[in-house]
């Protein structure tokens, strides 16, 4: 009998961005997944609940039985059709279960009785993630760090993303790290940050780095936190401030909280008024969020300066009303507090100028740290 084709090169898969046809329960997928991978279950949740208790109170064959009565029939050959279709559309793609066991065996042996043969991930999922985890574990240790600072709105997330040795934490965390920093979609949860995270830091290595790039970050972006390790020695490496003017800041954040998430809502409900009025209820929970840091007085002013731009943006007047609340934002809660958080670590500045000089400083950092 023809032995079933299996890899254990966790690193490839992933650096490679090969499809993944993932079959576990979608309440297994939805805790946490990778880049790539598309979730066409052998078991879906209800079933999986049945066979598990079935297995704790009956045993193992008693619980394979259940599981093949369960998915037989029409349901068996609609879940075989459909693993077919992403292989046919994803050649090169793998499969896996949690632990590479019965369930992505018995996925794979169906394909192959239909003459379709896929690659199964020995240890599936949980071998994936090790090896993400123990890159996290040594990024510490295998990179030295140059932090991106600035006052909000100097672009710091803009930077890192031109820069070759850039790891972009607000990207993988898919949030932008401050009260307004949620997008149309739910965030990444902490599993997936941490994956698409090792995935960065894998790329970097093969591109043989020594210096890393990242935002100078809080320990949370937004409901999830960087690893220990990283943060600690994100708190002690060199900053390097970008400078921009409050013009400068005032736009960029215009078009991050107020332009483009309008973008975003629109492509989300497909609806002009939809949209706005989810635009409306994002920038409002925004403030709400900070309400106890401003204080009621300034939070119920911000409050009416933005229904009155929200009115004339819905009105056809544009966006320039926004400014009326983005710059006491700026300068009495976001400025002050990250001022004087970057009073502490002043003796890590290294560099201070323009964006375009800042980006010139940090290549030639990186360079240098591989010369020596």
């Amino acid at each position: 009998m023809k032995t079933a084709p299996e890899s254990n090169a966790y690193k490839e898969i992933l650096l490679q961005q090969r499809p993944l046809l993932d079959v576990r329960a979608p309440i297994e997928f939805a805790k946490g997944a990778f880049p790539h991978a598309h979730n066409l279950p052998l078991l879906n949740n209800e079933e999986r609940h049945l066979v598990g208790t079935c297995y704790k109170q009956n045993g193992q064959d008693k619980a394979i039985a259940l599981g093949h009565s369960l998915v037989s029939g029409k349901t068996k050959t609609d879940r075989i059709a459909a693993w077919r279709a992403f292989y046919e559309q994803q050649p090169s793609a793998y499969l896996y279960c949690f632990r590479g066991g019965l369930r992505s065996k018995t996925s794979q042996q169906w394909l192959a009785d239909i003459g379709v043969e896929i690659c199964l991930i020995q240890g599936g999922y949980r071998a994936l993630r090790q090896c993400l985890l123990k890159t996290l574990a040594e990024a510490d240790s295998q990179f030295d760090y140059a932090l991106v600072a600035g006052l909000t709105g100097c672009r710091k997330t803009g930077m890192v993303q031109t820069l070759d040795n850039g790891i972009d934490l607000e990207g993988a965390a898919y949030h932008r790290g401050s009260s307004f920093g949620a997008h149309a979609v739910a965030q990444s949860t902490q599993v997936t940050f941490e994956h698409q995270l090792g995935i960065d830091l894998l790329n970097a290595s093969q591109q043989q780095h020594r210096v890393l790039s990242l935002e100078d970050e809080s320990r949370f972006i937004g409901s999830v936190d960087i690893p220990s390790n990283i943060y600690n020695k994100m708190r002690t490496s060199p900053l390097v401030v970008i400078k921009a003017t409050l013009e400068q800041r005032l736009q960029q954040l215009l078009e991050e909280y107020v332009i483009n998430m309008q973008t975003e809502f629109f492509e989300l409900h497909q609806n002009q008024e939809s949209a706005f009025n989810a635009l409306s209820e994002y920038l409002l929970a925004s403030i709400q969020r900070i309400r106890k840091r401003l204080g009621t007085e300034r939070c119920d002013d911000l409050i009416i300066k933005l229904h009155r731009a929200l009115h004339l943006q819905k009105e056809g007047h544009g966006f320039d009303a926004h400014f009326d609340w983005l710059q006491p934002l700026l300068d009495q809660y976001y400025d002050p507090m990250y001022r004087s958080q970057l009073r502490k670590r002043e003796d890590l500045i290294v560099f201070q100028g323009s964006f375009d000089s800042c980006k010139e400083f940090l290549d030639d950092y990186a360079i240098t740290a591989v010369n020596h």
